[in-house]
């Protein structure tokens, strides 16, 4: 008998396997990502008041949002992909419109409504994510876009967790009272800077197209980066791939989340712990071809003394997300970890473990790549410190300059 895969061979089915990294105009590509968390219910909350100088909670009832993201890269078509991933009960979504950010809370003229499987509201199931159907919309690289969701429901009164990304150093929008989707110049009641139920937007139609995915902490994220400027690391290494013919249709899909950790968990708002969410926040972004790592720093630094991690209980956690990346066809990088003394939770054992596991990325050949951040923030002087001009202030998240040299730093030739 011949062997089985001949016959396959003559039927034509083997000459159309893919190439990593493959696809055409019409593949659908994250140019816009976030990452989940989630807030407790409003029901969940203490009696204890608030702290001085901090607002309550945005809470909506009868309004619209508008959320504005920035594109990495264009296409002509769009759909957007909302999230109840952390809901315990279904979550109404009224009406929804995207369409391209003019200024500040205005939209540009040519929005287009969004349909789900043809309809024009939409209730996104417990724990489930919702994909739009595709519009025509022409979207330039490097364009924000403005998405508008109007949610009847009251916000105070769900007994189900929201699902949100509280660290968008990004100004959104609360309308007054009703469906206010697609007004031109929206009625604003209240900003914010956290993203609401979006998980992605998806493009088609312009170039093929593939994306780098961008996966850690509030390092990546953003914290304390300058809001509404788009200073994050990954936001530089975006405008320097546009920049450059080989690399222009890389989209960049950020999912950071500040506070979080490759093994644990500390609270909600830090989501869950890298290894449970791989495959939500990574795996599933459309036309993923790369990975950049760039997590551990909570894991040393916040942990209690008694769960404190090893640098081998987190080289073994970096070698699980390389075998899943590895499974899913992705290649994977490995970013140092950047000093944190003088940090909150800096202690000296904490150093050793973060130096032990950079010597890992650096030596080890587990990842495909390798980006040395830690070389481009440290001081020369002071290993274990920060430079000076690269520090926020709390001496553990650089600043705009900072985030600007560590994607500066990043060879492009690893997208090749």
């Amino acid at each position: 008998m011949k062997p089985l895969i001949s016959a396959w061979m003559l039927a034509g089915v083997l000459v159309s396997a893919p190439v990593f990294g493959q696809t055409t105009a019409d593949t659908w590509v994250a140019t816009w990502a976030t990452a989940d968390a989630w807030r407790p219910p409003a029901s969940a909350a203490t009696a204890a008041p608030p702290a001085a100088n901090v607002p309550p909670p945005l809470q909506v009832h009868d309004q619209t949002l508008r959320q504005v993201v920035r594109a990495s890269i264009g296409g002509a078509r769009v759909r957007v992909v909302l999230s109840n991933a952390f809901g315990t009960q279904p979550l109404a979504v009224g009406a929804a419109r995207v369409g391209l950010r003019a200024d500040g809370a205005t939209m540009a003229a040519g929005h287009a409504a969004l349909t789900f499987g043809g309809r024009p509201a939409a209730t996104i199931p417990s724990g489930a994510t919702l994909v739009s159907d595709p519009v025509a919309l022409s979207v330039p690289p490097m364009s924000d876009l403005a998405i508008d969701l109007y949610l009847p429901g009251d916000s105070a009164t769900w007994s189900s967790p929201l699902t949100l990304h509280t660290g968008a150093f990004s100004t959104s929008y609360v309308s007054e009272a009703g469906n206010q989707t697609g007004v031109e110049t929206f009625p604003v009641a209240r900003t914010f800077t956290s993203w609401w139920v979006l998980s992605r937007v998806e493009v088609s139609g312009g170039e093929p197209a593939r994306a780098v995915v961008t996966f850690g902490d509030s390092i990546t994220d953003g914290t304390r980066s300058t809001v509404d400027a788009n200073n994050r690391w990954p936001d530089e290494l975006s405008r320097r791939l546009r920049a450059q013919p080989a690399t222009a249709r890389l989209a960049v899909a950020n999912v950071a989340i500040a506070g979080n950790r490759l093994l644990s968990e500390a609270n909600p708002s830090f989501g869950i712990n890298a290894l449970a969410r791989f495959d939500r926040d990574v795996a599933a972004v459309p036309g993923a071809a790369w990975i950049v790592v760039l997590e551990g720093i909570n894991d040393i630094g916040m942990n209690p003394p008694e769960a404190k991690p090893t640098a081998d209980d987190l080289t073994a956690a970096y070698r699980q997300l390389i075998a899943r990346a590895h499974a899913d066809g992705l290649k994977i990088i490995g970013a140092t970890l950047t000093p944190f003394e003088g940090a909150g939770y800096f202690y000296p054992g904490g150093e050793a473990v973060r130096q032990a596991v950079n010597q890992w990325i650096r030596s080890s050949g587990a990842f495909d790549g390798v980006i040395d951040f830690d070389a481009v923030i440290r001081d020369p002087a002071t290993p274990s410190k920060m430079r000076a001009e690269f520090d926020s202030g709390d001496h553990l998240h650089p600043n705009d300059a900072g985030y600007k040299a560590m994607g500066q730093a990043v060879d492009l030739a690893l997208f090749r």
